[in-house]
């Protein structure tokens, strides 16, 4: 089986910072633990120092330590400091603390402190599921509600840009929907078939995109030999491309809840990688997304 761990090998530059907004919290400070005791990359840790110290001294992590500052900031502007650092490289990667994602994005989008480009923001998540054979990504499962076309169209170039900077040349991208033809009632089938044409006349680059494709044809061999579908992404997707966050967040939450997964996630379509994950992630997880933002952060 493919493991997201694997990633951490690809992982040259220890140098890099990474600057966390409101690192005032148990589980991204076990991240930071893990992380510093791996020689994986130094901290810049935003909030209130007293409450952060307090905690790391709770789990035994050295805030003295050379590759972690700590800078005082209000919750109110923990996320604008944060941001800011990256967008003037003194860091290299953003990751959410204990703040909502509503915050953080806002600071992300400022006009003249940001980290935007232009482009749509999309959340990129991968999966390693027990029993499958290949780890797959997932997008978008955190931020565009209903995307639309074109939204859809920078969403897989967002996907496809972080699966290239792991090693993935062309990944396949199966775009989701109920069924596998065209029907004007339901429009992700519409914007699937598309996609695909976009692709083939080489609007999206470096990957192989089909739909309209059920979410069964797409990762099974089985379901597309049954179902007689003829296809080059189905039953051996990379990245799944879901209509809606509705979808998508449902998506996300069975592969961790009922499938026990594990999760790797950050954000495309800024100017620096931004990892993005839910406040109830464990700090493996954690970890597994610092892995996937630092590995990317090479083709920035």
């Amino acid at each position: 089986m493919e493991e997201i761990a694997s990633i951490r090998n690809q992982i040259t530059n220890h140098s890099n910072v990474v600057a966390i907004a409101n690192a005032a919290n148990l589980e991204v400070l076990k991240t930071v633990k893990l992380a510093i005791e791996d020689n994986l990359c130094g901290f810049q840790l935003y909030g209130e120092e007293k409450a952060i110290r307090a905690m790391a001294n709770e789990i035994h992590l050295d805030v003295a330590s050379p590759n972690i500052s700590i800078i005082q900031a209000p919750i109110n502007d923990v996320c604008d400091a944060a941001v800011e650092a990256v967008h003037n490289q003194e860091a290299h990667v953003l990751m959410k603390g204990d703040v909502s994602t509503k915050n953080l994005l806002q600071a992300v989008l400022h006009k003249d402190k940001g980290l935007r480009t232009g482009n749509v923001l999309s959340h990129v998540a991968l999966f390693e599921i027990p029993g499958r054979k290949r780890v797959i990504f997932l997008t978008d499962a955190a931020m565009n509600i209903a995307p639309r076309l074109q939204e859809k169209a920078q969403i897989i170039q967002n996907a496809v840009f972080v699966a290239n900077s792991i090693g993935v040349k062309c990944p396949k991208v199966a775009a989701i929907a109920p069924v596998e033809v065209v029907n004007e009632a339901i429009p992700s089938t519409v914007d699937a078939a598309l996609l695909t044409q976009m692709q083939k006349r080489g609007q999206l680059k470096n990957c192989i995109v089909d739909g309209p494709l059920q979410f069964d044809i797409a990762v099974s061999t089985r379901a597309k030999e049954e179902k007689q579908v003829e296809s080059d992404v189905a039953g051996e997707t990379d990245i799944l491309l879901v209509p809606s966050l509705e979808t998508g967040n449902a998506l996300y939450k069975a592969f961790t809840c009922f499938a026990n997964a594990k999760v790797a996630a950050m954000v495309g379509g800024a100017s620096a990688p931004i990892v993005l994950t839910s406040r109830a992630d464990s700090a493996p997880n954690k970890l597994l997304s610092l892995y996937l933002a630092l590995a990317a952060l090479k083709t920035f």
